[in-house]
Order: structure tokens, then C-alpha cells, then sequence
């Protein structure tokens, strides 16, 4: 069987986070980041709570290599018994590993015992009791605990679930008997349990047998007052909270100490997966969950601080150990993940949940405003959901006093022609003008605001803060118009103030007025429900390529309903409401799990990789006008949205399907070179494949040097033999061709094919997108997705060595046939800043108005025209629970432009940034996010420009061909002892003009 990598904590955000590389920048090495933090070690360990990973495998993915103790992984397919007479012999004798090892340490105390997900402990650790474990015997991995944020009306009409043709009533005979036998379990914020979505269900129940049968765990009231406290029901089955003493202790007005939900966005994300069918939500109609026969167990693992919320990785991997255990058949994560790896303790334990056969469903994150390459959640186990709209929407009118008139977003009720105001102008003494401008909490003076209609810009905090400010201030009415270069959606929030959100375009028109008209007046026309077009990518949804696998895996996998999304909420956090419309990934993530959770009802046998397949090979592309899905006014493309949007009337009866599993995941790893990093055994226990050819759904090759063939298996799982031709459509500038013309299947068999991708005039660096569908007599299409990206040379971005003297063979292909040349710059050794950094509290990092502070220094680095560059801290220069950040800004006529960044939950940081042709001067700040109250901060940058004369590169020139391979070697002497060197290998054809480089990273010890 396949041992799991052992992995490395990540921060993350509720929605996005991890470390960050936008517009050309290149994260740090995984080298550095999935550095041992066990054995003996240089770090440096301070008290704090941690997650302690031992030698053995766990129970879910343990294959039976311990003498005298039978295997308890289930088959392929097969979901895990953890309550055999196996599995509990097999815990018995993890049991008593974990208790030799915590007699080396007796004074430690576990908080969590792990056995299920991942083999261990959680428990808060001195730091002299942290070292002690790191060295003792049986313990692989300590990782300190991390930080993460959640990502954050009625969509079953939009999706096609009510009425008589709809999915409940067609598969289920009824709404009420609609995801009955599952159970969705949902990481979160915790529960209302009070709000009418997780009432209780009619008696008798149908489905209680099987309930009774698969449901292990518990009802934790909680440690709060009697009314804070959590009771179940035959709805709500089951609640657990974790880790609450910080969060009670410094935000007490903010959180329960219990499984109850303070701020909403738990309970909206489980009514969204799950909740109760036809709910009264007042002003919003009825709402319904997607599953609203499926039970609920809640597990609160995020807790409100006064900003976005932290969800704990410890948290998170005790809740999937209890959530496995406790027999939830799948599981809601609208939480932030790493955007550039498959592996960390989070992921681990989502790999081993979906190896156990619980369905994951986790959010792509909310920065796609930030450009290309957001997408987080990148592993093959986890299906990653993408946020688009749905077609009920408000329209409402602005009326400028000159007689325009604006259509935007909005549902408040009409204002008379009132006089308004730039906001801008009406700003306290003292305050940012941007933050005026945007209407931050605090900016406006409310003797200057008082019965006026104010304009805010869109940016930085959000919308609805916005209009309270208004509302706080006086105000009767906000314009919240988008500017240039931002998100471009409109969204009909529910605001403090009747609100008008219009798109960029009619900014001019609307700021010239309001800044020259003598006495400015406009009236708000009241919202109004209509039909729009729909669905279309939201602006703040996060898209591909995905990073972590450098474009070989499609990511995000589909997309769903995740703007204006009514569901329960707590009204502590909401003004009293019940129930509210949100918006974000976060929104979308659930849809996908109780789609899947009625997908599981309906075919118990079915792998989350099933499960998975079927909603992407089944989703559409275009929506309800028949016009390809827009974002921002242009054509989505599967990095937008992936297979496409969700499609729950298709879903039930793919046809064929995708199927993957431990070993296969295992496998795409490492051919990534992720997983060897933490564990080398893994990766020759599994056969070398090339990270394209994953069986997934979709096809995806980030480097395509002239062709690739990509091999898929697909498997029927209709009850009927049938013969499958496939249908081409060829990205632009390639040819696409099959090796089999036709497949024919008999049920619950397989068949492989080859597919060959060749580009003919495609312009290199682009990505262009086409698809496979198979197609048989009975109507099923099966669908997957192609995105490829065509490349001149397709070669490792980077390379690590090591020692004063030394080499490194670079393998790569070639996209075209010609003269190859090369050429080397550097090596350069690394120049060093060094200054202290304090109040690591002291707030966090002001992306958008970057400035100096007691934990921000900022450094500027001028490079030559053509000069790679790049910026780094490494964690081995700092103790160790020490926390850095990089933001690196190109200065210019216009200021500061934001064009790098890393966030690891660590310090190991960096930004690459390519040569450009003019010189740059670049301002890079450094932010000391978390550690010690004071901490001197070493920081390194490179300018890689001329060749050194300490490294060569052979051969100098090669002819190659379209799909040839080839080598290079880079040989380096006489460097210095104790230095970081960089430098760059650059390709060039026969007319000298460059077509790649790689990195070259080489340390002296």
C-alpha cells in the first residue's frame, strides 16, 4: 500500500492564501519550504500548540506491512470500516507507539490523538518538551499550528432541482426524500442550531436504519452559558468545536465556547449543503439546501477574531479525524489552502478522508482579481469549486441630476432625488484619502455626510461595510461604483442604506457629475427582481493555471452558484437576521457537496473519484441564452471554471467516468517532485508517470513542446453495454487525434485510450482550450475539458545544487526543430539586508497602501534592463516559530504597482521576477506576520545579470527537433563557502531569439 507523505503546516485565507506569486513573480523552491523540521535541527522551537506526525501509517491508508497486523485500507472504491476487528487491533498497536514515544517526553499532554487521517497527536508543546519530540524515536514530522480564514434566495430553481421535471422529484421521488442515508459534514464557523433550516425532520424516518448504521459520533453541547450551548436533533446529528481557549480568552464578544456559530458563516455554508426544504427567510422567500434530507454534522474549527476569522490547520486535521470516524460521507471546506502544493497536514488528511471514501468539496478561493494563478485546493483528491452567478438577480436605476440614467445591482428600496456627494470630499481630518475615497470604517465625517446619497469606490474592505459607514455617518444612500482595473461584477447586496453597484464604465460619468455640478442631486430607483443572464464567472472568483502542478492539472474542477446566496446565518453576526445573502467560493464549495451528497444517496458504491467525474464530464458550458459563459465581459475558459458549470440533471448518468485513487494520487505527486521532498520511500513504491497523464476529467499540459500524447482510462458505470465514439474539438493551433475510434464497455468495465495533442500554429505561451467527448446511442456525452499551453522548450523553471564545486544535468524537450543555445548568468551570490522587525500584532500588511512600520521594512533594489532578480528570507535565518512576508512593488511615475508576493506560513519567502527592458527599481517589503516580539530579520536579493565566470554550461549549442529531448549540463567551481548563489540558464534559438531560462539555486553550506 502506499505510505502518506509527510507534510509541512501552510497559513491560509478564507478563501485564498498560502504563499502568493502574481504577474510573472515565481514562488520559492519546494525545497525550502518542505525542509525537515525533525532529527536533529538547527531550529529553533518556541512553546506553542503543534501537530506531532509518528512513523506508522494510519488506519485508512494502512496496506498491512506490520507483522501480525492485517491491512485496514479499504479496496478502491470501497469506503473505509474503521470498526473492524482489524482496524481496532491495528489501533491498539498505534496506541502503544504513541505511548512509547510520549514516555520519552512524560510531561506532554495530547490534546487530540490522531489514528484515523493521519497517525499522531496534537498538543500544546514548550519549547523545550518541542525539541525533545522532534528527536525522539517513532516521530516522523512536527508541524507548529496554522492559521486559516474562510473564504466567503434560493439557487435550487437555478439548478434545476424543483418542480415536476426536476432532480428531487425525478431521482428521488420528493424533495423530503432527497440525500436521505448521507450525512454532510461541514468545517466551519459552527451552527445555529436553532435556525429552521436544521429543524427537525418528520418521524418516522426512512433512511434512520441506515443512519444508525454508519453515525459514530457525538453532540458536544459545549462549555458556554445554557443558551450558547448546542443541542442535535434528528437534523442537525452531530456537533463538535476545537481549540476555543485563545478565541474565548481575546475575542469573547465574538465567540461561543461551543460547537455555536457567531459570525454566520458556518451556518450559511451547511443550509446551503444541507439545510431543510421551503424555510421561510422572510424578505428572501423560502430557501433550500441542496440535500435537504441529509442529516448535518457540524465541526468548528473557525473561530471569529475581530478581522476574516482563523481556522487552525490543527483544528482542521482533528475535525477530518472525527469527521471519517464519526461516518459522514462527505465533507464541506470552505476554507483557504495552499495555491502551489498538493502536500500539507491539511491536504494529507483530505487525502486520506478521500481514500477512506468520504467526497471532499473545497473552495478556489476569492482572488481572482488578483490575476491569473489563484486558484487554491490544487490536489486530484479534492474537487475545487469556482464561483459564478445565478439567474435571479436586482437590477436598480440611477438617476443623475442631469437627467442620466445608470442601470446597476441592488434590492434596497427607492431614494427621491436627494443631494449626493463624492466621497472624497466628505472625509474626516486626518484619514487616507484612499480609505475615504473607498468608504473604510471611520472615514467619513458625519457633519459633513449627514441625509446625503455618497459615492464610494469599490477596493479593500467590503461592500457592505461600506453603506454601514455610510449609515453610521448619516447617510441615506450609497453609488458603489467599480473603477478600472479591479473586480467587475455587480453584486445586489443587502446594504445598510438603499445602494446602487454599478460596473467601471460609468465611473467617469458618475464622478465628472458629482465633482462639477454646482449642488449635485440623483435619485436611487428601488431594486427589482429579474431573470438575468446567467451563469457568469464572479469577479473575485480565483482561477488557473494551477500553480501547485504548474498547469498539468485543470483546477479549479467546476464551477457553481456562489454570488447573492440566501441561507441560515447566526444572527449574532448578522444584525439579528437569520438569514443572508453571501457571496464567494465559499458559497459555491457546499452546492458541490450536497450535490454530491445526493449523488452518494443515490449510489452508495460510488468513489468520491465517481462522484467527482460524473458532475465534471456532465457539466455545460454556456449559459441560459445559449452564449458561452462570460467573465468580465469576454469568454470563461476552463481556467475560469473548469469542466464547466454544474449540471445536476446530467450528473446522475455519466456514462463513463474517471476513476483514481491512493495510489495514482501518490503517483502525480511525485511526478511533480513535491512528494519526495518529505518522503522519499513513497515515491518508489509507485510507477514514474508524467503529471498529465493523472486519470482525471479534464486534460491539461502546462509546457506542450510540440506533442504530448496523454493516456486516460475511463470506466462504464451505466447498467448497460454501450459503444462509445469520441468527438474532437482541437484547441486553436493544434491538432487533437484518438487511437481509438470507438470503445465498447460492458458495465463496470474499463478500457484505456491515448490521446495525442500536436500544435501546429498555436502562439507559444498562450493557452488555448478544446475538449474530448465521448458520445453513445443512448445520449450520453461525455465531456472533458483540454487546456494547453504550446511552449518553445519545455524545461524545469528551476534547479538546486549544492557545494562549492559541482553540476546539474537539465533535462527538457524541444517545441521546434533548429538550433538550440544556451548561455549562463551568474552565479551571484545573494546580497544580505539586515534590520530588526517588532509587534508582529501590529496588523496586517496594507497591501493596496504599502508603508513602513514597526513590523514592515521596506527595501529598494534598482535592476539592470534584462536582469533576473529575486527577493527572498529563508527560516533557517530566523527562530523558528518566526512568520515573514514579502510584497514586492515596481516603482514608477504612477507610484507603487504591486507584482510579487509570497505568504507562506513560514520564512521561507521569494519572488522571481524575469528581466525587463528598461531598468526597474523595486520596493520590496518585508512583514514580520508572526514570531517573536522582536526579531532580526536577514533578507536576501540576487540581480542575476552577467555570466560570473565561476559556472559553464554545455553544450554551448545542440540541434534539436519537435519532441526530441535533450540535456544540458551547468557546472560550477570556486564558490564561497556559506553563500546562497543564483543564476540563470537562458535558451535561444538559431536566430538568437530567447525562448525559456531556468534558475539554477546552488547553496555552499
Amino acid at each position: 500500500m502506499i505510505r502518506p507523505p509527510r507534510l509541512r503546516r501552510r497559513k491560509a485565507a478564507l478563501a485564498t492564501t498560502a504563499t502568493v506569486a502574481l504577474l510573472g513573480a515565481t514562488a520559492l523552491s519546494v525545497n525550502a519550504v518542505f525542509a525537515e523540521e525533525n532529527g536533529p535541527s538547527t531550529h529553533t522551537f518556541e512553546g506553542g500548540r503543534y501537530i506531532v506526525q509518528l512513523d506508522d501509517e494510519p488506519v485508512a491508508t494502512y496496506d498491512g506491512d506490520v507483522s501480525g497486523y492485517e491491512a485496514t485500507a479499504p479496496e478502491e472504491g470501497e469506503r473505509l470500516d474503521g470498526e473492524t476487528a482489524e482496524a481496532d487491533r491495528y489501533r491498539d498497536f498505534l496506541a502503544e507507539r504513541r505511548a512509547e514515544v510520549l514516555d520519552e517526553v512524560p510531561s506532554v499532554e495530547t490534546e487530540k490523538e490522531l489514528d484515523t487521517v493521519l497517525n499522531g497527536f496534537v498538543a500544546q508543546l514548550s519549547a523545550d518538551e518541542a525539541v525533545a519530540l522532534s528527536k525522539a524515536s517513532g516521530v516522523d514530522r512536527i508541524w507548529r499550528d496554522e492559521a486559516r480564514t474562510p473564504d466567503t434566495s434560493n439557487t435550487p430553481d437555478f439548478l434545476g432541482m424543483t418542480g415536476e421535471g426536476g432532480v428531487w422529484e425525478e431521482k428521488f421521488g420528493g424533495r423530503e426524500n432527497a440525500g436521505e442515508g448521507v450525512i454532510v459534514g461541514v468545517l466551519d464557523t459552527g451552527i445555529w442550531p436553532e435556525n429552521e433550516s436544521f429543524g427537525e425532520l418528520p418521524e418516522p424516518r426512512p433512511d434512520q436504519d441506515v443512519i444508525d448504521s454508519k453515525w459514530k459520533g457525538e453532540c458536544v453541547e459545549g462549555d458556554d452559558s445554557a443558551e450558547n450551548n448546542v443541542s442535535c436533533n434528528n437534523k442537525l446529528i452531530g456537533a463538535r468545536y476545537y481549540d476555543s481557549d485563545d478565541f474565548i480568552g481575546n475575542f469573547p464578544d465574538l465567540n461561543y465556547a461551543s460547537p455555536r456559530d457567531a459570525g454566520g458563516h458556518g451556518s450559511h455554508t451547511a443550509g446551503t449543503a444541507a439545510g431543510n426544504y421551503g424555510v421561510d427567510a422572510g424578505e428572501y422567500g423560502e430557501v433550500s439546501g441542496m440535500a435537504p434530507a441529509a442529516r448535518v454534522a457540524a465541526y468548528k474549527v473557525c473561530w471569529e477574531n475581530g478581522a476574516q476569522g482563523s481556522c487552525s490547520s490543527a483544528n482542521t486535521v482533528a475535525a477530518v479525524e472525527d469527521a471519517v470516524n464519526d461516518g459522514v460521507d462527505v465533507i464541506n471546506y470552505s476554507v483557504g489552502g495552499s495555491r502551489e502544493y498538493v502536500v500539507d497536514s491539511v491536504n494529507l488528511a483530505f487525502f486520506n478522508a478521500a481514500a477512506a471514501g468520504v467526497f471532499v468539496a473545497a473552495s478556489a478561493g476569492n482572488s481572482g482579481a488578483d490575476g491569473p494563478s489563484t486558484v487554491a485546493h490544487n490536489s486530484p483528491w479534492i474537487t475545487t469549486v469556482a464561483a459564478s452567478t445565478h439567474d435571479r438577480f436586482f437590477d436598480a436605476t440611477l438617476t443623475l441630476g442631469d437627467g442620466t440614467s445608470i442601470t446597476g445591482a441592488g434590492k434596497g428600496e427607492a431614494v427621491p432625488e436627494t443631494a449626493a456627494v463624492l466621497a472624497s470630499e466628505v472625509g474626516k481630518d486626518g484619514v487616507d484619502a484612499k480609505k475615504v475615497t473607498e468608504c473604510h470604517k471611520g472615514s467619513l465625517d458625519p457633519e459633513k455626510v449627514d441625509g446625503l446619497i455618497v459615492a464610494c469606490a469599490r477596493g479593500s474592505v467590503a461592500r457592505v461595510e461600506k453603506s454601514q459607514e455610510v449609515a453610521d455617518a448619516g447617510g441615506v444612500g450609497m453609488i458603489h461604483y467599480n473603477v478600472e482595473g479591479g473586480a467587475n461584477d455587480i453584486a445586489p447586496d443587502s446594504h445598510a442604506v438603499p445602494t446602487i453597484h454599478v460596473e467601471a464604465k460609468h465611473a467617469d460619468t458618475i464622478t465628472d457629475y458629482l465633482s462639477s455640478a454646482d449642488e449635485p442631486t440623483v435619485a436611487l430607483g428601488a431594486g427589482e427582481q429579474v431573470s438575468a443572464k446567467a451563469p457568469q464567472m464572479a469577479g473575485f472568483s480565483s482561477y488557473g493555471p494551477a500553480l501547485a502542478g504548474e498547469g498539468d492539472l485543470l483546477k479549479p474542477d467546476i464551477t457553481a452558484p456562489g454570488v447573492d446566496v440566501v441561507a441560515a446565518v447566526s444572527p449574532t453576526g448578522n444584525d439579528g437576521h437569520d438569514f443572508a445573502s453571501y457571496q464567494g467560493t465559499s458559497m459555491s464549495s457546499p452546492h458541490i457537496a450536497g450535490l454530491a451528497a445526493l449523488m452518494v444517496g443515490d449510489n452508495p458504491e460510488w468513489s468520491p473519484m465517481t462522484v467527482k467525474s460524473a458532475m465534471m464530464t456532465t457539466a455545460y458550458q454556456n449559459d441560459n441564452r445559449d452564449e458561452p459563459i462570460q467573465r468580465a465581459g469576454e469568454d470563461a475558459t476552463p481556467l475560469d471554471y473548469g469542466a464547466g458549470h454544474v449540471a445536476p440533471g446530467d450528473m446522475f448518468d455519466p456514462g463513463l467516468v474517471y476513476e483514481s485513487g491512493a495510489e495514482d494520487w501518490l503517483a502525480y505527486g511525485c511526478a511533480l517532485g513535491q512528494i519526495q521532498l518529505v518522503d522519499e520511500v513513497s515515491c518508489e513504491t509507485v510507477e514514474e508517470i508524467d503529471p498529465s497523464d493523472l486519470n482525471y476529467p479534464s486534460i491539461s499540459v502546462g509546457e506542450l513542446a510540440g506533442e504530448q500524447t496523454i493516456v486516460r482510462e475511463v470506466t462504464n458505470v451505466s447498467d448497460e453495454t454501450s459503444t462509445y465514439e469520441p468527438s474532437v474539438e482541437a484547441p486553436e493551433g493544434f491538432e487533437v487525434s484518438i487511437n481509438k475510434k470507438s470503445i465498447k464497455l460492458k458495465p463496470g468495465k474499463s478500457k484505456k485510450f491515448k490521446v495525442t495533442i500536436t500544435r501546429t500554429d498555436a502562439a507559444y505561451g498562450e493557452y488555448a482550450f478544446g475538449s474530448v467527448t465521448w458520445k453513445d446511442s443512448d445520449g450520453h456525452e461525455v465531456r472533458s475539458p483540454i487546456a494547453v499551453k504550446p511552449v518553445p522548450v519545455a524545461v524545469a523553471n528551476e534547479v538546486h545544487g549544492d557545494g562549492t564545486d559541482g553540476g546539474i544535468d537539465i533535462a527538457g524537450v524541444s517545441g521546434y526543430t533548429g538550433t538550440l543555445n544556451t548561455e549562463v548568468s551568474g552565479l551571484t551570490a545573494s546580497t544580505v539586508d539586515e534590520f530588526t522587525l517588532s509587534n508582529p500584532e501590529g496588523g496586517s500588511f496594507p497591501a493596496d497602501d504599502p508603508q513602513e512600520n514597526d513590523h514592515v521594512k521596506a527595501v529598494e533594489v534598482t535592476v539592470p534592463e534584462g536582469a533576473h532578480s529575486r527577493f527572498a528570507t529563508f527560516q533557517s535565518d530566523q527562530a523558528e516559530n518566526t512568520d515573514l512576508d514579502l510584497f514586492v512593488y515596481r516603482k514608477g511615475a504612477d507610484g507603487l504597482e504591486l507584482v510579487g508576493a509570497s505568504a507562506a506560513a513560514s520564512s521561507d519567502e521569494a519572488v522571481t521576477l524575469d528581466g525587463r527592458d528598461d531598468e526597474t527599481t523595486y520596493v520590496v517589503f518585508v512583514d514580520l506576520w508572526g514570531g517573536p516580539a522582536s526579531e532580526q530579520v536577514k533578507f536576501h536579493s540576487w540581480i542575476v545579470d552577467a555570466d560570473e565566470g565561476n559556472t559553464a554550461v554545455e553544450p554551448a549549442s545542440s540541434d534539436v527537433s519537435v519532441g526530441e529531448a535533450f540535456s544540458v549540463n551547468v557546472a560550477w567551481t570556486g564558490l564561497e563557502t556559506g553563500e546562497r548563489y543564483l543564476g540563470a540558464v537562458t535558451y535561444s534559438n538559431g536566430d538568437g531569439t530567447a525562448l525559456s531560462s531556468t534558475m539554477v539555486n546552488v547553496t555552499t553550506g
